[in-house]
């Protein structure tokens, strides 16, 4: 079987409303089920790779500090 978890998440979310996608992430948070998680992965891949320099160390450290509480 070829699964492709990139292709599925984003074929499923590619036509969403930004509402809807936030809705995708607060959901998957909040349920926290670990089957949900690669999804979050591709979704923060797609964010990384779109984003400059400045949001990309923003985002690390705004990683850090969630890491320390």
């Amino acid at each position: 079987m070829d699964l492709n978890i990139r292709k599925t998440v984003i074929h499923n979310v590619k036509d969403n409303s930004p509402q809807e996608l936030e809705a995708t992430i607060v959901d998957s948070i909040e349920r926290q089920e670990e089957h949900l998680l690669p999804g979050l992965g591709v979704l923060f891949e797609l964010i990384w790779n779109k984003s400059s320099k400045e949001d990309r160390d923003q985002m690390i450290q705004t990683l850090e500090t969630g890491l320390q509480h």
